[in-house]
């Protein structure tokens, strides 16, 4: 599949989205997208690895004015009432969702949704209760590897790590730690990273390029105060855990404590119910059948994963699958993955672990 997306992506997919097939050979919906925010006006790409996630402002808005034109997108309301009740939708129905809760979720994408008429299911973390804006941690930790030394050496043996890294190793050590982190809570995750920032030889001052204007709205989560104003704007608020670990690798007693603790917290500051969850990562290598499990029995009527989505899937309550938006994605190959036309395509080479994952949870 490597050798033809360039093929693909000019050439194929521009050609059936023109000639309307992708629309026209949408399969059952609804079809769900997740978005992880819209890159600030002023903003510079920090790493493109790192900044993929994150879609620029035209292109976001092109997007919502395509889906409008060419398909029903949907209330995060009239999603739940088709969860709970098997409300019948529209054809072709899409439902917009966000992860993680950053700054510019109000900022910079809001203006363009209210723009168009269309609310969005936004997924934040613990983190955006307290009244202190704050970095996701593995941000953070990728972060202050970009900041550190060319080389440099990292020694935490209480949690099995002693490495070295160059600069074409550092993605890989990030990765690894992320893994091993998340099996702690977020207090005992803090102090394991302040140890990282002294062993990198950074200042305690080091992060304060990423805290102002613009950068802040693209590394910082939404406070308190900013997650009331997005609630109030008439959008939709999830969960996505207390603090954002890879749930699978986390004791049981903790996991439980990430998934339902942060329903409760939501509910209490902002009145309403939080039915829905994200899962942090959401990928088969983070979120197994114990994750599913605890999701139902923590009261949410719905969770989400991050990868898979398009028209044409069985939907799973507690395992759904969404369209993951990304930074390179042209139109068309948005399209392609909407109708479900790209998974399909990509499985004929390589099926998916999702397709395990939803047929055990349907």
């Amino acid at each position: 599949m490597r050798l033809v997306s360039p093929l693909l992506k000019h050439v194929i997919y521009p050609g059936l989205s023109k000639a309307g097939y992708l629309r026209r050979a949408a399969g059952t919906g609804p079809a769900v997208l997740t978005y992880h925010g819209v890159l600030p006006a002023g903003y510079s790409v920090v790493d493109p690895a790192l900044d993929g996630n994150l879609v620029s402002a035209d292109s976001f808005r092109r997007q919502l004015t395509f889906l409008k034109g060419q398909y029903n997108v949907i209330s995060p309301e009239e999603f739940l009432l088709w969860c709970e009740a098997g409300h019948e939708l529209p054809p072709r129905s899409v439902l917009l969702t966000c992860d993680d809760g950053m700054r510019n979720s109000l900022s910079d994408m809001l203006p363009f949704l209210q723009e168009a008429g269309l609310t969005c299911l936004f997924f934040v973390t613990g983190a955006s209760l307290a009244d202190t804006p704050t970095m996701l941690w593995y941000e953070e930790l990728y972060l202050m590897f970009l900041a550190g030394p060319e080389n440099f050496t990292l020694e935490l043996l209480e949690i099995g790590l002693q490495a070295h890294a160059d600069r074409r190793e550092k993605r890989s050590l990030w990765w690894e730690l992320v893994k091993k982190l998340s099996f702690y809570d977020s207090d005992r995750r803090r102090t394991l990273l302040e140890r990282i920032r002294m062993q990198l030889g950074l200042s305690e001052q080091w992060d304060a390029e990423y805290r102002g204007d613009p950068a802040g709205k693209r590394f910082l989560v939404l406070n308190q105060t900013e997650l009331r104003q997005l609630a109030s704007a008439g959008m939709c608020i999830g969960a996505h855990t207390s603090s954002h670990p890879m749930l699978s690798h986390l004791p049981p007693e903790l996991a439980w404590s990430e998934i339902s603790g942060t329903k409760h917290n939501l509910e209490q500051t902002l009145g309403k119910k939080i039915w829905a969850l994200a899962y942090p990562f959401g990928d088969s290598l983070s979120v197994t059948s114990r994750e599913i499990q605890m999701a139902e029995r923590a009261g949410f009527q719905c969770a989400f994963l991050n990868l898979g989505g398009g028209f044409g899937l069985q939907t799973p309550k507690f395992a759904l699958p969404r369209v993951h938006v990304t930074a390179e994605m042209t139109l068309a190959e948005f399209e392609a993955h909407i109708s479900g036309f790209h998974r399909s395509l990509q499985n004929l080479f390589r099926p998916t672990n999702l397709s395990a994952a939803v047929e055990s949870n349907a």
